[in-house]
Formats: structure tokens, C-alpha cells, sequence
């Protein structure tokens, strides 16, 4: 269970019991706020398509005001015909209701609305199973839902739920094993222990900035520092891998270094010079170096 005053404690040798390493904490805040990024772009996407659904609806309103009202269809007289089904009637007597009584009989009972809705609720939803789905998530956003499980993942980090029971409150009542190749993750039922997952990592992580926390009640919360700059389609070697072409692959401005910083804002100099007709970057210094030869 993490404590706020963790965060301003660092571990600096084997006797200090409070904190974290250097440069953990930092990692847990950038992960968060790049969770709220993720949420944040999502509600903007769905105001911009509610923006569009609403103006489609306004186009299509006007469009058939515009069209002309089709006649009525003209009415047609069948009391012929209804006077001849009824003299067949009468003439039959009352056999052909009780057949139909009959008939009706037959069938299966109909189950009620109560009984139909009960055992709806008892059936659990299915597990998405597409892509578009796991990114409407943010908790599966880039990765996948899984049985006992749901991840997520960006261009340095893995995030991992996995759901505890309501009792399990305290961070000695599981049991988490974070290696460079391997996971398990269990909670302990008197002396013996439920595993929840377990298996070969599909790549290698770094077991010196993973960590993992528990919120009580709800899931343990695992943070996987990957190994190399690359995307994950699954976790688990055996599972059921994503498609990677179809998830977000742009990389967040947070996990950006300052020699990439420089390298960006030097494009973007570059582009709106281009734009205006001015000399770029690499253009103006060789007008610099011009210049200086010129005045020696």
C-alpha cells in the first residue's frame, strides 16, 4: 500500500524502509497524468463526433421538409368479402373456434418478462473481443481485456489490472512476483494461494523501475517498465495477441527526451519557413558561414 509521504522519501541504501528509488515516483505522476491525457482525447473525439452526429440530423430535418408529402393511398371497399367470410362462419357452427383453441393450447408457455430479464442479468456480459473496442478503454487503451485481467500500454510502459475479491484489503494477502521474463500474481486463501495470472512474458522488462501497488478491494494495480522502445501484442507467451497496426502508435510529448524536443522544434522551424519562403535551419547556415568568409 503506498503512503503520501513515499513520495518525498528516497531509497538511498538497504536500511531506509520509506520511499522509493530515484526516479520511481516521477514515473508513477507521469503515468497517471498520461492516463488523464488519454481520457481527456477521448472526450474530445466523442464531443466532435456527437458535434457531427448533430449536424447530420439538422442537414437530413431540413432535406425532408423540403420533399413533398406523398399522397394517401386511396381507399378501397371489401365489404363483399366480409360478408362472404362470415356466411362461411356461420355455416360451420363453432368447430373451427374450438380448433383454433385447440391449436393455441398446443405450444410452449410463453415465459414471462420478469423471468427473461432475471436470466440476463444472471448471464455475464462477453469479453470485447475487437480492437475498436479495447480503445474506446482506457484501461485497455493499446492493449487488450482479458479472463482475469486488462492492460494497457504506451510507448515505455505496461499497466496491468488484475481484479481481487471485495475481502482482500491488505497488501500481505497477495502475492506479486515481478522477473525480467516472468509474472505471477496470486492471493493467499488461509495457507495455500488462488493464482490469478501467471506465465513467460512475451519480452523482457526492467524489475528495477516495475512496481506494483494494490487498491483495496478492487485490484492490483502492476506498472511494467519495458526493456527496449517497442509495442507489445500481448503479455502472456499462449495468449491471444492484438492486432498492433490497428492501436494508437504516436508517442506522448512526455516521453520525449530533450534531444528529440530539439529535433522537433527544429522541423516545425523548418516547415513554417518553408510555408513563408524563408530560408530553413540548415539553409541559413550556410549563409552564415558565406558571410563570414566574405569578411575575412
Amino acid at each position: 500500500t503506498l503512503f503520501r509521504s513515499d513520495f518525498y522519501r528516497l531509497l538511498l541504501s538497504e536500511r531506509d524502509r520509506m520511499g522509493f528509488p530515484p526516479g520511481v515516483a516521477q514515473g508513477m505522476v507521469m503515468k497517471a497524468f498520461k492516463s488523464f491525457e488519454c481520457l481527456a482525447q477521448q472526450d474530445h473525439e466523442r464531443r466532435v463526433k456527437d458535434l457531427e452526429q448533430k449536424l447530420k440530423q439538422q442537414l437530413d430535418k431540413e432535406l425532408s421538409e423540403k420533399m413533398p408529402v406523398p399522397a394517401l393511398p386511396e381507399e378501397v371497399e371489401i365489404g363483399s368479402v366480409v360478408e362472404t367470410v362470415t356466411a362461411d362462419t356461420e355455416g360451420a357452427g363453432n368447430e373451427p373456434q374450438e380448433a383454433v383453441n385447440k391449436d393455441a393450447s398446443i405450444g410452449p408457455p410463453v415465459e414471462s418478462s420478469e423471468a427473461a430479464a432475471s436470466q440476463s442479468r444472471d448471464e455475464p456480459s462477453p469479453l470485447p473481443r475487437e480492437q475498436e473496442q479495447f480503445q474506446k478503454n482506457p484501461e485497455s487503451y493499446n492493449g487488450a481485456v482479458r479472463e482475469n485481467y486488462i492492460w494497457s500500454q504506451d510507448y515505455t510502459d505496461i499497466e496491468i489490472k488484475v481484479p481481487v475479491p471485495m475481502e482482500v484489503r491488505k497488501g500481505k494477502q497477495v502475492s506479486v512476483d515481478l522477473r525480467s521474463t516472468s509474472i505471477r500474481v496470486a492471493v493467499k486463501e488461509g495457507t495455500s494461494e488462488r493464482v490469478l495470472m501467471e506465465g513467460t512474458l512475451t519480452h523482457k522488462i526492467n524489475t528495477e523501475t516495475s512496481l506494483w501497488s494494490l487498491e483495496p478491494g478492487k485490484c492490483i494495480l502492476i506498472n511494467l517498465s519495458k526493456n527496449g522502445e517497442y509495442w507489445w501484442n500481448a503479455i502472456l507467451e499462449g495468449e491471444e495477441k492484438i492486432d498492433i497496426d490497428k492501436i494508437n502508435k504516436e508517442r506522448s510529448m512526455a516521453a520525449v527526451d530533450d534531444e528529440e524536443h530539439a529535433v522537433l522544434d527544429r522541423l516545425n522551424y523548418d516547415y513554417h519557413q518553408k510555408l513563408q519562403g524563408k530560408p530553413q535551419s540548415h539553409e541559413q547556415k550556410v549563409h552564415e558561414i558565406d558571410d563570414r568568409k566574405s569578411t575575412r
